[in-house]
């Protein structure tokens, strides 16, 4: 498993690299959860063993958000090719869109939503989101990529 730290580092680094600028907080966030929820999805196991937080623009890790406020990004360790595919493909898949977009696809998230429960809309709220119901949200992404292969069976896999 890897630190939360060290993938943050590692998608603000590539993000620095292929985009000439900083990568905003928000859309880090919301990396940051696609890459947890794909990760359950292809190994059912989490990346990173961290609490995302349904605030009112989705969901937010308090480690992250510390990096951005201390300023504390750093040089990633390495990682194995297999946590590398998944946050590369991740990141190819959202980080050319932009932050306002990726904060409405997370709305429609199970786990945000039920981290939201009773929350006033326009509150951050301070309620974890639990891995089980990332889970869920996992789950639906596989089934829905699985009958997407049968109905359009070809060599490309669907992300």
């Amino acid at each position: 498993m890897e630190t939360v730290q060290n993938i943050a580092n590692y998608v603000a680094q590539k993000f620095n690299n292929q985009c000439g600028q900083k990568i905003d907080e928000m859309k880090l966030h919301k990396i940051m959860y696609f890459i947890q929820r794909e990760s359950l999805i292809q190994t059912d196991e989490p990346m990173f063993d961290a609490v995302f937080y349904g605030w009112k623009f989705g969901p937010v890790l308090r480690e992250v958000r510390k990096m951005f406020k201390d300023d504390t990004f750093s040089n990633p360790s390495d990682m194995d090719e297999k946590t590398l595919k998944i946050i590369d493909a991740v990141f190819d898949k959202y980080a050319g869109r932009d932050s306002w977009s990726l904060s409405w696809l997370t709305h429609g998230e199970y786990s945000w939503q039920q981290s939201r429960d009773g929350i006033p809309e326009g509150e951050n709220g301070s309620r974890p989101m639990k891995l089980e119901d990332i889970r869920v949200d996992a789950k639906r992404i596989r089934d829905r990529r699985e009958k997407l292969n049968m109905i359009y069976p070809h060599p490309r896999k669907y992300r």
